[in-house]
């Protein structure tokens, strides 16, 4: 007598299927993005506080300093750093909350990819909708400060380098507060002191090419900066993330 046919699936072909259906890193990254561009454009009045915000601060230095060109060029990039800094914190707090509110984060933890992954993700997606579009501007709001010219390609290698790290960083601190109600406050305070050496470089390579000095060690310094934050704040993140929802 014959044995029975075995119809159902073979450990080899389950995995096979896990494997086709589970999404790698770069389809979960777009799944999140998409996702995040989504609520960003029904939210499109909350997206445009930050340059909003940036723009003002830009106009209020201006007004405070009675329009003298040679005392705005003096602080023209300061003020810009400043801007791509506090426009930054600004949205840093709701980086997580909406996620943590609707139990996103908890699918997060269950998703098939690294939770340091997904943080990282939507870091990038905080960098690309408020660092970089001041990024994009700040030749504009350089030329309504009289930054001098020669400065610019110097300012805007240092916010490459620099509005990362703010975000990476912020990340951590949002990650370690996500539990918490009403922490805007204190997300500002924990925050505010990891910014400082960043801007401290970056401003202050901006300063050294103004005074006719190699700005390169201070973009350097940037440089290695954003590399280790790069690899350790995302996972950092996802620890902290890990600790507020157990």
């Amino acid at each position: 007598m014959s044995a029975p046919a075995h119809t159902g699936p073979t450990p080899a072909t389950a995995t096979a299927v896990t494997a086709a259906v589970a999404p790698g890193l770069i389809g979960a990254a777009r799944a999140l993005i998409a996702r995040d561009l989504r609520l960003l454009w029904r939210r499109r009045g909350d997206a445009l506080q930050p340059a909003l915000f940036a723009l003002l601060m830009v106009a209020l230095f201006a007004l405070a300093l009675g329009g003298d060109h040679a005392a705005l060029a003096k602080v023209a990039a300061g003020v810009l750093w400043l801007a791509c800094l506090l426009a930054g914190l600004l949205a840093l707090d709701s980086l997580f909350r909406g996620d943590a509110e609707d139990g996103s984060l908890e699918q997060w933890m269950l998703a098939p990819v690294p939770l340091g992954w997904l943080v990282a993700v939507r870091t990038f997606t905080h960098w690309a909708t408020t660092s970089l579009p001041l990024l994009i501007a700040a030749p504009v709001l350089g030329e309504l400060l009289y930054l001098p010219r020669e400065q610019l390609p110097v300012l805007l290698l240092s916010l490459a380098l620099g509005t990362p790290v703010l975000s990476l960083l912020g990340a951590v601190v949002a990650a370690l507060t996500v539990g918490m109600r009403r922490s805007g406050i204190l997300v500002a305070l924990l925050a505010l002191p990891l910014y400082v050496p960043v801007l401290v470089f970056g401003a202050g390579s901006v300063a050294r090419a103004a005074q006719g000095l190699d700005p390169v060690g201070g973009l350097l310094l940037l440089a290695a900066i954003l590399a280790v934050t790069l690899l350790l704040a995302p996972l950092a993140a996802a620890a902290a993330i890990r600790i507020a929802l157990n």
